[in-house]
């Protein structure tokens, strides 16, 4: 274990910072899923089914904000803040372009992607009402991620907390009287709740621009900084940022593939799986917001070029994570009880979505070591590669080719899909370990 007190009071405080950031930005879509499942059950699965696509292009955007935290934290190591500028400004139009894309193509097809995870026209319809209303909000989400990446690369974190509950309190406020009706307000349902959210993000960016302008000075942003250019450093950011984006679209399109699977078992085990998951991704918010301060603190220390430093760290930060999963594993175990008495559901929907609740708790236990491990130290110590890789085998040759097979040609339970599904989490702990113990996986990414 590090002895430097320092390590353990960078670690502590930006990993409570950034897992409360993470809380309060699950929170947000935890509250539209509370409020829509106390108003409707083909409301909260129309909106979940649409969240699909948003859940995938949120993905996509933390990569893109990621790849700047991995090669920025370097050159943030080495002392020089100049090219963490100019790879954000490339960030930052990488975003906007794949925002840009995702809005044309909701908008053109819009039956077609919904029905990719339900078969219920009920379900389809709502979920278009949402998706019209809520494509509004992509291009806020890519500057803000995108901001928020650059100013991680340098360890200014606490902003980020104050916007995520900023965000959750104008989302709710709008969301209450637009979906209930309530306050004289007209009862708009999903509509409600699209809305909320596209408020709340424009909101949220609003006040990151003002922060960035008026009070933060490490990296000290201006306007006219997003216009900087240089073919090398883009090249560098693409090598580093594109298998992270490439590993961020398959998870997304993983779990959206995963939905799709539950969806076609039976419409009360694709509600109990999107009653079941936000509570899963509210405590998973743990591991990933230490595996965002464990790619900050690698990655500087990459720069720095201390090796003894650097393997220690790792060491010290696998111990770390461990005590973590089972901690976030007994969380989820106990925490499943009082979270349901907020869904009005029925007896079959809610038995589902406990059972589902207790494998989850199982598996989050090595998913807090190995996620962590692969994307805070291996991704954060400039070795995008090796994720790719583990997630394109573990996942789309292994769990989901064994899952589909269980629930539709062996005609297993759905609780044992389930399994099946999360499988990954705890195997691929095994490769992570070796790889980061026994093998090599530094990289100095600056020039």
């Amino acid at each position: 274990m590090v002895k430097d007190r320092s390590f353990y009071k960078t670690f502590f405080s930006m990993s409570a910072v950034l897992i409360l950031q993470n809380i309060l930005t699950f929170s947000v879509n935890l509250a539209d899923n509370i409020m829509l499942g106390g108003y409707k059950d083909i409301s909260l699965s129309g909106a979940a089914a649409a969240n699909q696509v948003q859940f995938l292009y949120y993905n996509i955007l933390i990569a893109v904000g990621e790849g700047v935290v991995v090669l920025g934290s370097q050159y943030f190591g080495k002392k020089q803040i100049g090219p963490i500028k100019t790879v954000c400004a490339h960030a930052m139009r990488i975003g906007i372009s794949i925002g840009a894309i995702l809005f044309v193509l909701v908008s053109l097809f819009p039956h077609g992607i919904v029905s990719l995870f339900t078969e219920s026209e009920p379900i389809i319809g709502e979920g278009m009402d949402y998706l019209r209303l809520i494509r509004w909000s992509y291009l806020f989400i890519a500057a803000t991620q995108v901001l928020l990446g650059a100013l991680r690369s340098v360890g200014v974190v606490k902003i980020a907390p104050w916007l995520s509950a900023s965000t959750l309190v104008i989302n709710c406020a709008i969301n209450y009287p637009l979906i209930y009706g309530r306050f004289g307000a007209p009862q708009l349902g999903v509509r409600g709740a699209a809305i909320g959210t596209i408020v709340a993000r424009a909101a949220e960016l609003a006040i990151l621009l003002i922060y960035i302008a008026v009070k933060e000075k490490t990296l000290n942003l201006r306007p006219r900084d997003i216009l900087l250019r240089d073919r090398l450093l883009l090249r560098d950011y693409l090598r580093v940022a594109s298998p992270m984006m490439l590993v961020s679209g398959l998870w997304g399109l993983n779990t959206a593939v995963q939905n799709a699977i539950m969806g076609h078992i039976s419409d009360a085990a694709y509600t109990a799986g999107n009653v079941a998951n936000p509570l899963y991704t509210l405590v998973k918010a743990g591991a990933i917001g230490e595996a965002s301060a464990a790619s900050f603190i690698i990655g500087r220390t990459v720069g720095e070029g201390d090796e003894k430093k650097l393997k220690s760290y790792a060491r010290t930060l696998q111990i770390l994570f461990a005590c973590g999963g089972v901690l976030s594993g007994l969380v989820l175990y106990f925490a499943r009880i009082p979270f349901l008495t907020f869904f009005e559901l029925s007896g079959e929907t809610r038995d589902l979505a406990d059972r589902f609740l207790k494998i989850l708790a199982f598996a989050i236990a090595g998913m807090a070591y190995q996620m962590p491990t692969n994307a805070g130290i291996i991704r954060g110590g400039g070795n995008t590669r090796f994720p790719l890789i583990l997630d394109i085998v573990s996942i789309w040759v292994i769990v989901l080719p064994l899952s589909a097979l269980l629930a539709f040609k062996w005609g297993a339970p759905a609780a044992a899909v389930v399994f099946c599904l999360n499988a990954d989490q705890i195997f691929k702990g095994v490769p992570i370990f070796i790889k980061v113990n026994f093998g090599s996986w530094a990289r100095k990414l600056t020039r």
